[in-house]
């Protein structure tokens, strides 16, 4: 049974902003809880912007969006969801400081164990031509770039063709340097939360052989399964939501 409220803050994914989550939002909140869904700092920005991002500043952003939910919501569970690229986020943050949040939900985003990162798991994987195929680096070199002409069929290939139409264009440079970061995490910190692990099995962007092996290197999480692309708040928002509900921690825990 799920708490009767909580407080939600939605981390995003590359390339992408805290808007992609307005319909996953917008469902929580008419259950009644409590939703923040920033856009990362340094998204879109400059190549000096750009290259000013760490994966340390991003987890201090994400920690003060959930203590400013915890201020809003008193008594109530903060849960920490990321999506793709987001679950470093995710888990950088919780290693810092675990108290911060009480439970944790990666949306087939990346939960890599202690001593990868985000490069090194990629040298892991099965080899993803497609998805190669649509990302290009800034003229800097500090970000990197998706082609919006092919990024439908790659991100989000079962969702409405409305609400990907309306996405694509918003896509924007995301930093480069965060995807070189080896995460350092222990079982005593990030290891303390609960975590539910949302796979979705037609992802074409970080592959269910993907996500499974990320929960294999990483084992203890929950794990719910969607027939979902890489884009589950736009082809399986309602999914996602009750997913999402039914990982609030309950007291007793």
């Amino acid at each position: 049974m799920a708490s009767d409220k909580a407080g939600f803050v939605l981390i995003h994914g590359s390339w992408h902003g805290g808007w992609c989550f307005d319909d996953l939002a917008a469902r929580l909140r008419a259950h009644g809880h409590a939703v923040s869904a920033p856009t990362l700092p340094g998204m879109g920005g400059s190549e000096a912007e750009l290259a000013a991002v760490t994966l340390g500043r991003w987890a201090d952003f994400a920690l003060d969006q959930c203590r400013a939910m915890r201020a809003q919501v008193g008594d109530a569970p903060v849960v920490l969801a990321g999506h793709s690229r987001g679950g470093l986020v995710l888990s950088a943050a919780a290693e810092r400081d675990p108290g911060a949040m009480d439970a944790l939900i990666y949306i087939c985003a990346m939960m890599l164990p202690s001593g990868l990162s985000r490069a090194q798991f990629k040298t892991m994987e099965q080899p993803n031509p497609a998805f190669d195929a649509i990302i290009s680096r800034t003229a800097g070199g500090a970000g990197t770039v998706v082609d919006p002409a092919l990024a439908g069929a790659v991100f989000a290939q079962l969702s409405p063709p409305e609400k990907v139409a309306a996405v694509l264009p918003r896509l924007m440079a995301e930093p480069h340097g965060p995807r070189s970061e080896v995460l350092d995490l222990t079982a005593e910190r990030w290891g303390s939360l609960p975590r539910t692990y949302v796979e979705c099995t037609e992802d074409r962007t970080i592959p269910i052989s993907s996500q499974r092996l990320m929960q294999q290197r990483s084992p203890g999480a929950a794990v719910v399964t969607l027939d979902a692309d890489h884009s589950p708040y736009l082809s399986r928002v309602e999914q996602l939501a009750e997913a999402l509900i039914a990982a609030i921690p309950q007291g007793d825990q």
